[in-house]
């Protein structure tokens, strides 16, 4: 008999998140990001170009700072899709692949989401000390690697 270990909430969330990743369309980094209340996914996103517009893989990086500027965020993408859609993500969660930059963190907090779960470590040290300001909860959560195609 195999005894089946479920996965936790954050778990199978940050789960969710890597799969997501899976649709990005910028090969120097795949993020994906899932914005949830209440145990239940509202939003997703993953780092892609501008919609309608060509890929990086089309048309190259797009270069500024050391940093592909061609692609909306991951973390701004899910905001973005909520909003879209009307659905309120106020008091939610956001569970992303990579900690997020501090423009990101910016939407997030304004957003009104309280938890921010996290995999890597992504370049920018401010998100700690704000989100403590702000009663922002991080969590560091390991990330299991993608699945499927990319």
């Amino acid at each position: 008999m195999t005894l089946h270990v479920r996965a936790s909430w954050d778990q199978y969330f940050m789960n969710i998140a890597v799969q997501v990743a899976t649709r990005a369309t910028c090969d120097r980094k795949h993020v994906g990001a899932v914005i949830v209340r209440d145990k239940t996914i509202l939003s997703t996103g993953y780092n892609g170009s501008l919609r309608g517009l060509e890929h990086c893989s089309e048309a190259g990086h797009l270069m500024e700072d050391d940093h592909c500027v061609r692609t909306v965020h991951a973390e701004a993408n899910a905001i973005l899709q909520a909003a879209k859609n009307g659905v309120r993500i106020e008091k939610g969660s956001i569970y992303t692949t990579a900690s997020p930059c501090w423009p990101c963190f910016k939407l997030i907090a304004n957003a009104g989401l309280t938890r921010i779960c996290f995999g890597e470590f992504y370049r920018d040290q401010r998100i700690f000390e704000f989100a403590e300001r702000l009663g922002v909860e991080l969590t560091k959560l390991s990330v299991a690697e993608p699945t499927g195609e990319r």
